[in-house]
């Protein structure tokens, strides 16, 4: 699909090219919105489409409140939309309680955020094991898969190092690892370079690459364009309205 003209982005609608499909999109709104009760009531994400989908790599730009958390928080099931409807992975999430979106997020979404959140009495392969407590993944395979993650990321070498013996290029990418280790159909990164040097940044976009290089589908929400340029597709959010843009357009 070409980027939309202005009418288009009125009515906020950004999808993928079309492509012959085996499988659901990841990610579709239709008409999803999210506002925020007043008064005067907050239009944080204006009714918007948007299709992801699987393996694709998606940024998200735009400055500070311009809704790109919402949309992050309303994709990974954190937030119910005001209306609308949200599938993901084909999976309508409109009547699902709180306890099965709870499920569905833990089992298909992994998140990787500005701070690290590790536990710091925890060792990396700790850390990453204890994301698995909630899902059915018998004890006896825990280590394999944390330890497999951690490999993933290049940290084969630091799986028994705690968080404060460890950079912060490292930490990111024990993040990395404890979000992949439940074998997510989706990988949501908000601002996952925010907190991190240029060097260091540079390093974890690299395994963001890599990742989506093996058939990840990654979406990462950022204010930085120059990490905007590294999706295939950008999506430019501004007042709750969200448009696809070309990376030419965003990066200028």
């Amino acid at each position: 699909m070409t980027a939309p003209g202005p009418t288009d982005a009125a009515a906020g609608d950004a999808r993928a090219p079309d492509r012959d499909l085996v499988s659901p999109p990841v990610i579709r709104f239709e008409g999803v919105a999210l506002t925020y009760p007043g008064p005067p009531p907050v239009h944080a994400l204006r009714p918007c489409d948007l299709t992801v989908h699987r393996g694709e790599f998606v940024t998200v730009v735009g400055p500070s409140g311009s809704g790109k958390s919402t949309l992050l928080n309303v994709a990974g099931l954190l937030d119910r939309p005001s209306q609308g409807r949200y599938e993901l992975d084909g999976i309508d999430t409109r009547r699902l309680r709180d306890r099965e979106r709870a499920a569905l997020r833990g089992q298909r979404i992994g998140f990787i955020f500005q701070s690290f959140h590790l536990l710091t009495n925890r060792t990396a392969e700790e850390n990453v094991a204890l994301s698995m407590l909630y899902n059915p993944v018998p004890r006896a395979e825990r280590r394999a898969r944390a330890r497999d993650a951690l490999r993933r990321v290049g940290l084969e070498h630091r799986m028994e190092a705690l968080p404060r013996t460890m950079s912060g290029g490292e930490r990111q990418r024990v993040a990395v690892a404890r979000a992949l280790v439940n074998r997510p159909s989706l990988l949501l990164c908000d601002e996952p370079t925010g907190a991190l040097d240029t060097a260091t940044a540079d390093g974890v976009l690299e395994t963001l690459d890599q990742l989506h290089a093996g058939g990840i589908t990654v979406v990462v929400i950022t204010h930085n364009v120059a990490v905007a340029g590294r999706g295939g597709r950008t999506i430019a959010m501004s007042d709750g309205v969200l448009r696809e843009e070309s990376v030419a357009t965003v990066t200028r």
